[in-house]
């Protein structure tokens, strides 16, 4: 009685994924730095597969594969951001926090291509509950989380009073800024303005 030499119980071995099975990172990274350019360049409405494919330099299939529609693609970006969020600060004190916070912030924010996308997003956000709710997604577990361990650490040195409006100290923190860049999009901020916002902001958290 013969049997093949690894056992009579032995079976093909499966080959590895390939081609349309295998979603390559490089492409997956060059079609998300696509779509921020796109969304930058033309906005989200006259935003296009074919557009965005052609920006990233592959083909629509290789978008299809990954998101099935615009829609989706966007609301994994803006939510990407949520996860990457930004920095948080550890000067040891409230204010040095803060103003390491509206450093960081203040960059984000007026970057060319951010300070084109988000007011755009806001826009479409307005028509469809789908991309409001990524945003506030996006804002709420970026922005929020950090001002969040910012003001935990604050309430842990003792420089902020038992019992303070937490909902309230985040709207402080991240308010003002966001209006100055984003709502009426100062061309530049005054000299000394990200200091004094620290200074202004840790007060008012602290008569909470």
């Amino acid at each position: 009685m013969t049997s093949n030499a690894d056992g009579p119980q032995s079976r093909p071995r499966r080959r590895p994924p390939a081609g349309a099975a295998v979603l390559r990172e490089d492409v997956t990274e060059a079609i998300r730095a696509a779509v921020f350019e796109e969304l930058a360049a033309v906005g989200y409405a006259r935003m296009s597969i074919e557009g965005i494919a052609r920006r990233a330099g592959v083909g629509k299939t290789a978008v299809y594969r990954r998101w099935r529609s615009k829609l989706h693609l966007v609301l994994d970006i803006v939510s990407a951001i949520a996860v990457q969020g930004l920095p948080a600060p550890d000067t040891g004190s409230l204010e040095g926090d803060l103003r390491l916070l509206y450093e960081v912030m203040s960059r984000a924010l007026r970057h060319p291509i951010a300070s084109q996308i988000i007011p755009d997003l806001q826009a479409e956000a307005a028509r469809n509950p789908d991309i409001a709710q990524a945003m506030q997604k996006a804002l709420r577990e970026g922005q929020d989380g950090v001002a969040s361990t910012i003001i935990a650490a604050a309430a842990k040195r003792g420089e902020l009073r038992a019992g303070f409006d937490h909902e309230l100290a985040l709207d402080l923190i991240s308010g003002p800024l966001y209006w100055r860049s984003v709502v009426i999009r100062s061309p530049k901020l005054p000299k000394g303005y990200l200091g004094a916002l620290a200074r202004g902001t840790a007060v008012a958290l602290q008569a909470l």
